[in-house]
């Protein structure tokens, strides 16, 4: 079929940086599209691998403009498989990675290519290359030599099998733990059973059950119901249960025993990424890994995570003694379970500060959160964001557009804000297109933001607890590193080029307004009165910013060292189970024990299946960046404009165009200082700077 005819029906074989066309886009044309994508693919790359006078413009601009449309051919299908889940969509999903993985396989182990890629770094024209073509240059090598492009022939065939297997049991991993997550259910008709439960988790309960046709309430898995149970449920038995069903998703254990088990998949899943890194010349995954990141080994990441253990741990004790005798004396609670410990901790809070995530969800309606990040957003980088007309996957998803404050349009984004069927939990930022230059001028980018926050009910607004509102406020400092990028090639612009652990920089970083009276001024106004966050409230939030932050930072510390053993201690015949690893990390550094039905590994979707494997540290990691950069400006002012701008200028604009630390110290004049960090979380303000260079 011609390429016209086979665009004019496909959606997803439209070029030009636009906006997809959801409403004609089907499961169908899938397939076809990334089949028709990589053919124009390999074409081009034959193509482009006999030219006998390399140079920028014969090599990277044409595979660039390749990858491009390839990209938007994907992005969709990647996006849909993840918010709007079906069998149909499931097939065409795995069935297009499994292409890909191909595709990028050959590619990364093509010898032409990558001796031309060597010819550009040391082309006459090299010393002329801005910073992003070199950069460009020298991320591509990267990935060839990680590709295994100087290997043997068997040993390529090998690192190709693996890289196909190991995508397939990632996207496996997934669907199970989203299987497992819908897979659960209870029904309810006792209003009893359900005291202490907000409104809002009762109502969303309420319209579940509706929906099947059921009298009473439904409680499921999905993160705002058990977020509610496990906080604020009076009856202990129902936190019990609703906690073992969650914490056993996707395992061998009740009340799905083995259904959607995904322990024999983390172990082919460590076992082939150990013999991948083996193949290019590593000696674990881990090092594999890191060759993408600011950390230089495993041993660095090691000691990084020990020092914050050190530091906080000590604290979380302190703060694990102070809950249990709280739950004993005041809950009467004999022990504090695992089941207990978010309840107890909500009713301390309370106790203490008079404050609870729910008594200020009437504060924080999603359109007035929406309005006032658009303002934070504006008044620190000078930029408008408006509402703007697009088609979209589902009824209740929102378009926006960004513009500079001369009127020139930078990219636009979309915001899936609600928890529903079929769409897998937490939060993230995707891509859709990104910023390059074209022979028809700037492409402009475009992000996907999805949340999963409860949906609205009863005619009102969505209501958001604080913690969501971070939440917000991450996901679109990420969607910033994104949309305002001044970086025109592809490769390096935005997040892309970014180290994996410089990349929650702009997102923890943006958090730091819902933090200050200024900024939750501008976010909150009650639902009912309009009335902004009261200085009282702001107070008693302010002050409990650091409440429980020790059990908090371990509990991070605890899944960022299980990530970094389990793909740096992988030797065939010496490793252990992840039960069993995960019961030494949790002996070095938790505060909490667990019951022993416990299977957190076989939901940590995360490094299994979302990228992080070996860069779960960069959470913390990149605290340490957000909270010192935040630094700059309680120095100089919340919203004071140049230091708002050279955040922009030195680390949203330039993307992943040049070193990360580079930039950060162009921000801040000097290297990252962990004290920021331990101040605002009350770990140790008495702490010794540690930079590192």
């Amino acid at each position: 079929m011609p390429r016209h005819d086979m665009t004019k029906q496909n959606p997803l074989l439209i070029d030009g940086g636009e906006s997809p066309s959801f409403h004609r886009i089907a499961p169908e044309h899938a397939v076809p599209a990334i089949e028709a994508r990589l053919s124009e693919g390999r074409a081009l790359v034959s193509e482009v691998s006999n030219t006998s006078h390399p140079s920028w413009s014969s090599v990277v601009t044409p595979l660039e403009a390749a990858d491009d449309r390839l990209g938007q051919s994907w992005a969709p299908i990647r996006h849909l498989h993840a918010v709007a889940d079906t069998p149909a969509w499931r097939r065409a999903y795995n069935h297009c990675l499994t292409l890909l993985e191909a595709y990028r396989t050959e590619r990364g182990q093509n010898d032409a290519l990558y001796r031309l890629y060597e010819a550009l770094s040391t082309h006459p024209e090299a010393p002329g290359y801005s910073p992003a073509q070199r950069k460009t240059i020298e991320d591509a090598l990267r990935e060839f030599r990680l590709a295994g492009v100087d290997l043997c022939g068997p040993d390529k065939a090998r690192f190709k099998a693996l890289s196909a297997d190991l995508a397939e049991l990632g996207s496996r991993f997934g669907e199970n733990v989203l299987d497992a997550t819908q897979g659960w259910r209870k029904h309810l008709t006792r209003p009893e059973t359900l005291a202490g439960l907000p409104d809002t988790v009762m109502a969303l309960a309420r319209a579940r059950a509706e929906r099947e046709g059921r009298e009473g309430w439904l409680l499921t898995l999905d993160f705002p119901v058990y977020s509610g149970v496990m906080n604020h449920a009076l009856d202990r038995s129902l936190r019990e249960e609703v906690y073992e069903a969650y914490v056993t998703r996707a395992s061998d254990q009740s009340p799905n025993a083995g259904k959607w088990d995904n322990a024999p998949l983390i172990e082919a899943i460590l076992t082939k990424r150990h013999e991948l890194a083996r193949l290019c010349g590593f000696a674990s995954y881990a090092e594999y890994s890191l060759a993408r990141k600011m950390a230089d080994s495993p041993e660095q990441v090691r000691s990084f995570l020990a020092d914050l253990a050190r530091r906080s741990k000590p604290v979380a004790e302190r703060e694990r003694a102070d809950l249990e005798e709280y739950a004993r004396e005041d809950l009467g609670l004999d022990s504090l379970q695992a089941w207990d410990v978010a309840f107890a901790a909500e009713q301390l809070r309370q106790a203490r500060f008079s404050l609870s995530q729910e008594a200020l969800r009437p504060y924080f309606p999603l359109p007035k959160v929406l309005d006032g990040l658009f303002t934070v957003t504006s008044r620190l980088f000078g930029v408008s964001i408006t509402g703007t007309a697009a088609e979209t996957w589902a009824p209740e998803v929102q378009c926006f557009e960004i513009r500079d404050r001369d009127g020139e349009r930078l990219g636009s984004f979309y915001l899936d804000a609600f928890a529903r069927d079929g769409k897998r939990g937490g939060a993230w930022m995707d891509e859709c297109v990104g910023r390059r230059r074209t022979e028809r001028g700037i492409q402009h980018p475009i992000a996907f933001l999805s949340c999963n926050f409860a949906p609205p009910v009863g005619g009102g607004p969505s209501l958001l607890t604080h913690e969501e509102v971070l939440t917000l406020f991450h996901e679109f400092g990420h969607g910033l590193h994104h949309l305002l990028t001044r970086v025109d090639i592809a490769a390096v612009s935005g997040i892309n080029g970014v180290p994996w652990d410089a990349v929650e920089l702009p997102s923890q970083f943006l958090e730091n307004w819902c933090w200050e009276e200024e900024g939750l001024a501008l976010v909150s106004a009650h639902v009912q009165t309009g009335e902004a966050l009261p200085a009282d409230l702001i107070r008693r939030l302010r002050k409990a910013r650091s409440f429980m932050a020790g059990m908090q930072m371990v509990r991070q510390i605890e899944f960022a060292l299980l990530d970094l053993r389990a793909h740096a201690e992988t030797a065939p015949g010496t490793r252990r189970s992840i039960l069993a690893l995960h019961a030494e990390v949790r002996a070095e550094v938790a505060v909490i024990e667990p019951p022993c039905y416990n299977r957190f590994a076989n939901a940590f979707t995360h490094i299994f299946s979302g990228g992080y494997a070996c860069g779960y540290y960069s959470y913390k990691w990149a605290e340490v960046l957000a909270a010192d950069a935040f630094a700059r400006f309680e120095e100089e002012g919340l919203f004071d404009e140049k230091c708002g701008q050279a955040f922009r200028q030195s680390i949203l604009e330039r993307g992943g165009s040049e070193d990360a630390m580079a930039l950060f110290r162009e921000f801040r004049g000097r290297a990252p200082d962990i004290r920021a960090l331990l101040r605002h979380r009350g770990i140790d303000r008495t702490a010794p700077g540690q930079p590192r260079g």
